[in-house]
């Protein structure tokens, strides 16, 4: 029995040890090569650009930024041509942007970070839950606030079907599949971090209450005039219409973009050369393009959400990686139907940065993001950890087979050798 006791153990710690060793390999991108073998600029654009020609089924804008420049741009259209100023509806990217909005309101002292949001909402508030007292702008901006929604939103195909946000809230009519509809506190806030489209709509609802003003005209006054950014919108009217860029799915085909409730979470629209805009006023020395003050925008990117032990999320940005300078590549991402995806990255520290917009590719626009975290820090970003985390268990299992078959082989040869 002892002898079986040691064998048990000894594959038992061998397997922790696999475990261990394997998580950090796969973490640390120990065995990823860079798409670029040298640090130029130069050579991660021609990467870049020849996994765009590779990958792309409909539009890409792709632009990489130094320094505050920008020193590389590349289009690509299936149909109509599209350049740095068409419009791309950016999904979830819409979240950063946003967070802009609810940031100004607190330095301009009109909104508490952490006062109840029930102190300021007069037309919705939350179902009954002993904690929603708890419910915060600080916990909705960092999807820690205890919401399970998980939305996710699919969209109308009409104008007129788009829910008023009270609506929304209390049951969206376009959840995507498998998300809750219904905005709600599940468990006590400050626990978790659970992703919440519908925490964004709560704030869109939040912003309109304080500031006065539909949410729209509100972002447009208070955060993208002032930084220049003068065709983002969350609200097309005829003339932004005109400069979208066709929207195709993943089999190329070219459909209709959706309306949306949601549009702090989900519906703002913008080009790259905007966003170029709103990058370049989160360099170094930029000052916030005098909409939020440098230590409004260090507290944005300071940790307030963590997954799996890694610090994951800030007010509003998502903390990709490590900069090796003390602080974190930061930016968002956008995944919607049929097809869009878009990712922003940015090295606060040094003003480099890259930018992707593009429809009808799933997830390229996000694996270009993650190849230059990895190109420019070696670290393996959020995003990219996801993405490759079936393959990362799929290895785990097959070695984890292997110990216990060896174990069991030579452990029976342990058990058989102490009893001669």
């Amino acid at each position: 029995m002892r002898r079986i006791l040691i064998a048990l153990v000894a594959t038992l710690a061998v397997l922790a040890a696999w475990a261990w060793i394997s998580f950090k390999i796969y973490e640390s991108g120990w065995l990823r090569d860079p798409i670029a073998e040298s640090s130029r600029p130069a050579d991660f654009a021609v990467a870049a650009k020849a996994m765009i020609d590779r990958e792309s089924r409909g539009d890409v804008v792709f632009m990489l930024i130094e320094d505050g420049k920008v020193v590389a741009t590349e289009a690509r259209s299936k149909g109509k041509s599209v350049d740095a100023d068409s419009l791309f509806q950016v999904a979830s990217l819409s979240k950063w942007l946003s967070s802009w909005g609810v940031m100004a309101l607190v330095q301009d002292g009109a909104l508490d970070l952490d006062a109840p949001v029930s102190t300021y909402l007069t037309r919705w508030k939350l179902p009954d839950s002993p904690w929603n007292d708890e419910v915060t702008a600080r916990r909705l901006l960092s999807h820690t606030a205890g919401l399970d929604d998980g939305l996710g939103y699919a969209g109308f195909e009409r104008e007129d079907e788009v829910q008023s946000p009270e609506d929304s809230l209390t049951r969206a009519r376009d959840a995507s599949p498998g998300a809750n509809p219904s905005v709600r506190v599940a468990e006590k806030p400050g626990t978790s971090w659970n992703y919440s489209g519908g925490g964004y709509t709560l704030l869109q609802l939040l912003v309109e209450e304080v500031s006065g003003k539909p949410f729209d005209t509100y972002m447009k006054e208070r955060v993208f005039r002032p930084l220049g950014m003068t065709d983002t919108t969350y609200v097309l009217d005829d003339a932004a219409r005109a400069r979208l860029a066709p929207n195709f799915d993943a089999k190329g085909k070219q459909e209709p973009l959706l309306y949306y409730s949601s549009l702090a979470a989900t519906s703002a629209y913008t080009s790259a050369n905007d966003l170029v805009r709103f990058v370049k006023a989160q360099a170094p020395g930029a000052k916030g393009g005098g909409v939020l003050t440098p230590a409004t925008l260090e507290q944005m990117r300071e940790p307030h959400a963590q997954s799996l032990g890694a610090d994951i999320w800030g007010l509003g940005p998502m903390l990709f990686a490590a900069n090796g300078k003390g602080g974190f590549i930061i930016g968002h991402d956008g995944d919607n139907e049929p097809a869009i995806n878009t990712a922003v990255r940015l090295d606060p520290a040094t003003g480099d940065g890259v930018i992707v917009l593009e429809t009808g590719t799933p997830l390229l626009a996000t694996t270009l993001g993650s190849e230059w975290v990895f190109w420019k820090t070696g670290n393996v970003d959020t995003l990219l950890f996801t993405m490759e985390l079936d393959t990362f268990l799929n290895w785990l299992a097959i070695g984890a087979l292997a110990i216990v078959v060896l174990g069991i082989v030579l452990g029976w040869r342990f058990v058989r050798a102490g009893r001669r």
